[in-house]
């Protein structure tokens, strides 16, 4: 069975959801799809069909970006190796994550 694409209230549940998480209040934005002629700040409509877009057409292409294995690399390996942290300019900055 297709996966089913979420609908518009759907995915403006998600986008809310996720910009509260990280403290930002979209009904601090005017309503509406008309920019605030004052601040000059969008339309609370206006940002969600903005994010809607972008996340129908960016997020699921990225998820499916898979980083290139090395030559001569079993493909049943090549996912795990695409999971592996990108390497560090200074490696030295992170030990001390991850220790």
């Amino acid at each position: 069975m297709a996966p089913v694409p979420p609908t518009d209230a759907e995915l403006d549940t998600f986008i809310r959801a996720r910009l509260a998480s990280l403290g930002i209040d979209l009904d601090q934005l005017p309503a509406g799809s008309v920019a605030d002629p004052v601040t000059g700040s969008p339309g609370r409509d206006s940002v969600l069909a903005s994010l809607r877009s972008f996340v129908r057409s960016t997020v699921t292409a990225l998820a499916a970006y898979q980083l290139p294995a090395p030559a001569g690399t079993d493909p049943t390996l090549a996912m795990a190796l695409s999971q592996q942290p990108a390497p560090m300019l200074y490696p030295s900055i992170s030990t001390e994550w991850r220790a």
